[in-house]
């Protein structure tokens, strides 16, 4: 059985083995697979692996030995998913993988432009909170997320942790979502968009 990998560099920069999956058959691993040669590396595959690697229509009816493609990413949409029906290949996904780094980095951000630490510290490292005529130094003002109130587009996995962390620091917590859970945490009120934009202090599009 061949096993082809398109993009494997995003998945494993060298920090994972890919022995288990060279157990299963003749397993080709490529760091990055132009478009151009898509079709070359996969002729003859049953299975493929992609990230970013797009398999739409053309391609696949170009691959009559394909079975299973496996994308590795939250997002499905680099396959054609009708294609692939037609065809009865099984396609699956790993939607869940990276919903608490998300909303980590999600708050990583928003707490730069709350508290603009990158600037405190440069100023610092150049003396000027050591030679400010105060005690207490800053550049920017100090924003607490205390009392804010953060509006979630979208109330899937990654919105749920993200209303668990704004809970955690006091927020608010406004959700939309056009199918929103039959049971709502503690803490969050679902609205209208109109409401999340008029009323919320930090919008956030939490997709999945």
């Amino acid at each position: 059985m061949r096993i082809v990998v398109f993009d494997g560099y995003t998945t494993n920069p060298g920090d994972l083995s890919w022995g288990e999956l060279e157990k299963l058959g003749d397993c080709r691993i490529y760091d990055r697979t132009p478009d151009d040669q898509v079709i070359a590396r996969a002729t003859g595959a049953r299975i493929v692996l992609t990230n970013k690697t797009p398999l739409m229509r053309e391609t696949l009816d170009r691959l009559p030995e394909l079975k299973y493609i496996g994308v590795l990413a939250t997002g499905y949409n680099v396959v054609d998913m009708e294609a692939a029906a037609r065809r009865n290949i099984v396609v699956t996904n790993v939607p869940s993988y990276s919903t608490m780094s998300v909303m980590q980095a999600a708050f990583a951000h928003l707490l730069t432009l709350a508290l603009h630490v990158a600037e405190h510290s440069r100023g610092v490292s150049a003396g000027r909170w050591s030679s400010s005529p105060d005690f207490c130094y800053w550049e920017y003002p100090l924003v607490e997320l205390d009392g804010r109130t953060l509006g979630l587009i979208g109330f899937g996995q990654i919105g749920r942790a993200m209303a668990q962390a704004g809970l955690a620091f006091g927020m608010k917590i406004l959700a939309h979502d056009p199918m929103p859970p039959q049971n709502m945490p503690t803490g969050v009120q679902m609205v209208d968009l109109d409401t999340i934009f008029r009323t919320g202090n930090v919008h956030i599009y939490a997709h999945n």
